[in-house]
């Protein structure tokens, strides 16, 4: 079905949306189309509306799947449904300077994830803080760890290195998850009880990766810096920021393959083969094991 034809509306619990290109391919590599892309996100709907719900997205979107051009879109774009929640929020909420004001949109429930996979959004990054119901913004529910491999350091070595911050989390009182990121490395996240506002959440983090890096030198870096990082796994601390945004855990990723945020065991981190999963691979997990993130795992 082409764009020119204007789609038609299929009716998404409850909630008309507009449904345009099912054939488009969105992953050349794989022939993966856009019919495929909206399938899989309606079919992990159950394990990541959790994550996205009362965050902001920021989506990336690929109007012509991978193979085309991308771009970044924070504010909710022009003729997107009334039906989809949007508020104005400032860029970084919570910072010295706030900076200009957004009109962001939440995807929380099924009819808004459909409508922002048909619109070619792949990848969806969302803060570590939630918008309350009436508006007000919360201290952050989760903390963040992106552990980044500078070549030729590779997600095994992540995979170490995420032990080591694990026990360090671990002795504060807190039990991480670990997420492969479906790029190169993976994330720590570790759920708080939002007793800490977002820049004393985002210090903390800072002062346990430079501790980290200074204990183990070999391994671990604490600064972007790209000279300092080969051969090692920066932990970048920065995503806790309130203006910085982290792939969404069951998000899909906008690479030449598809490949998702996912969930993983620690006994999975021991594994020699460890690597980066499949949208067809997560969803057999959850019908397998279910959601590692959620609440009593």
């Amino acid at each position: 079905m082409s764009p020119r034809d204007g789609g038609q509306l299929v009716d998404v619990a409850g909630r008309q949306v507009r449904i345009t290109s099912l054939e488009k391919v969105m992953y050349p590599a794989v022939g993966m189309t856009k019919a495929e892309v909206i399938d899989y996100y309606a079919r992990v709907a159950d394990a990541i509306l959790p994550q996205l719900k009362d965050r902001p997205v920021t989506r990336i979107r690929f109007p012509d799947g991978v193979a085309g051009q991308q771009f970044f879109e924070k504010n909710v774009p022009a003729g997107a449904p009334d039906w989809v929640r949007r508020q104005r929020l400032a860029a970084s909420p919570g910072a010295e300077d706030e900076g200009t004001m957004l009109t962001l949109p939440f995807l929380d429930d099924l009819p808004s994830l459909v409508w922002s996979a048909n619109q070619g959004a792949l990848e969806l990054h969302t803060p570590q803080w939630r918008v309350g119901p009436r508006g007000g913004l919360r201290n952050p529910d989760r903390l963040v760890i992106d552990l980044d491999p500078g070549a030729p350091a590779a997600l095994h070595d992540c995979a170490r290195v995420a032990h080591l911050v694990a026990d360090r989390l671990r002795a504060d009182g807190l039990e991480p998850v670990p997420v492969t990121s479906g790029s190169k490395g993976l994330q720590l996240y570790a759920p708080l009880r939002g007793r800490r506002t977002v820049l004393e959440v985002r210090q903390y983090a800072r002062d346990l990766a430079h501790e980290l890096a200074a204990e183990h030198p070999r391994q671990i870096v604490a600064l972007m810096t790209k000279n300092l990082r080969g051969g090692k796994v920066l932990l970048d601390w920065s995503q806790n920021h309130p203006a910085k945004t982290t792939i969404t855990p069951y998000s899909l990723r906008g690479r030449d393959r598809p490949t998702v945020a996912a969930p993983r065991t620690w006994a999975e981190l021991d594994d020699d083969e460890l690597r980066q999963l499949t949208p067809d691979e997560v969803l057999d997990r959850l019908a397998d094991i279910g959601d590692l993130l959620a609440p009593g795992r």
